[in-house]
């Protein structure tokens, strides 16, 4: 029998989004999942309406405890989707409880088509049809990945070995201070086979805030450069130029190969094995940060993180005196008692580097802080 995944890709390429769906809500029982994970909510609806703007997170918080959880719950092979277009405004994902699973057709329905439109005129019928790009524009995002868009192409996190060996701007079109598009710019260092870079200026160290290590530093895109000439003798520069400028840039600027197309959809999941961590900065340099903020951790992908991992956020136990201890007993010192750690939110990662990965704050209940602890779910 064809995998489940083989079937989805099979029907995205050829008869759309309609059939697909179909496939991928008849989700696993509970109890093939993580049952102490993956559980409804007590006071799940029957019911939604997919509206604009509503995310994959979204719609599972209503009926999830967890709402990272639904790729275990509908079955979703995260090693083989990667663009899972599956729901659409004007759909209704049911709560069939009798089965324990959601679904695009009404519970009790035999029919197995997804069709949930029959008999309402207010739900838009998809009919099967060639998936079009504008088609798949429409489709329901995994998280909101508007504010995360801005740090997937451009370099955040320079890592130590990274800025010892990255190449450099040596010189500048008739000795310009700055460059602008267009402008050529003269570089010197190794390219490893590289045409396109995106410069950068080291910033702000990033500071692990256990180990007082610095494990990288901030970087302040400037713009990218294409390579226009190699390094020919007797000459021992490269010819770049400036395809775009976003801020100044000059010599001493640090180049960096561009990173491919980044992914649009992601898969919530736990991390490869255990991870535990702690804030390490809030994105701005805020003090504190709330719900869809970005923030980075001491942990990377040598720690098992990868995109799509999800870290739980807590507070630190603090350290109190136990004021009821030793009471009415004379010369009696007052203990010290560790409280545990609060779990008050949840981290969604989006870019891993090595040793530093930048996450979205999906849910907060508190202020997210430097030092906060970041571990994997329970």
């Amino acid at each position: 029998m064809p995998h489940l995944t083989d079937i989805l890709m099979k029907n995205f390429s050829t008869v759309g989004v309609h059939l697909a769906v179909a496939a991928l809500f008849a989700a696993v029982p509970l109890g093939a999942a993580q049952a102490s994970t993956c559980e409804f909510l007590p006071n799940a609806p029957d019911q939604h309406l997919v509206v604009k703007h509503d995310t994959l997170w979204d719609i599972s918080g209503k009926f999830l405890a967890h709402p990272w959880c639904w790729p275990e719950v509908w079955g979703l092979n995260r090693d083989k989707i990667r663009d899972p277009h599956w729901i659409y405004p004007g759909q209704i994902v049911y709560f069939d409880r009798k089965l324990g699973r959601l679904s695009l057709s009404r519970p009790g329905s035999d029919d197995g088509s997804g069709d949930n439109s029959r008999g309402d005129p207010t739900i838009a019928r998809l009919e099967p049809q060639l998936r079009t790009e504008g088609l798949g524009s429409e489709a329901v995002k995994s998280i909101p990945s508007g504010v995360i868009e801005p740090f997937l192409s451009q370099p955040m996190v320079i890592e130590a070995d990274e800025l010892n060996n990255a190449p450099h701007i040596a010189a500048t079109q008739d000795g310009h201070v700055y460059l602008g598009t267009n402008d050529k710019a003269y570089v010197s260092g190794e390219l490893k086979g590289g045409t396109s870079f995106q410069v950068f200026r080291p910033g702000t160290p990033l500071v692990d805030p256990v180990t007082r290590k610095v494990l990288g530093y901030e970087a302040f895109y400037l713009g990218t450069v294409k390579l226009q000439t190699p390094a020919k003798a007797p000459a021992t520069v490269h010819t770049f130029t400036v395809a775009s400028s976003k801020q100044e840039m000059g010599v001493g600027d640090l180049l960096t190969p561009a990173p491919p197309t980044p992914m649009q959809n992601y898969a919530p999941h736990q991390p490869q094995r255990l991870v535990s961590g702690n804030v390490m900065s809030i994105y701005g340099g805020v003090a504190s940060a709330g719900q869809n903020q970005v923030i980075s951790v001491n942990r990377g992908s040598v720690d098992g993180l990868d995109i799509g991992s999800v870290l739980q956020l807590y507070h630190l136990g603090k350290t109190v005196t136990d004021v009821a201890g030793g009471r009415g007993r004379l010369g009696m010192t007052r203990a010290q008692v560790t409280l545990p750690d609060e779990q008050y939110g949840t981290l969604f990662i989006f870019r891993v580097f090595k040793h530093v990965a930048y996450g979205l704050i999906m849910q907060v209940t508190e202020p997210t802080e430097v030092g906060d602890v970041a571990r994997s779910p329970e």
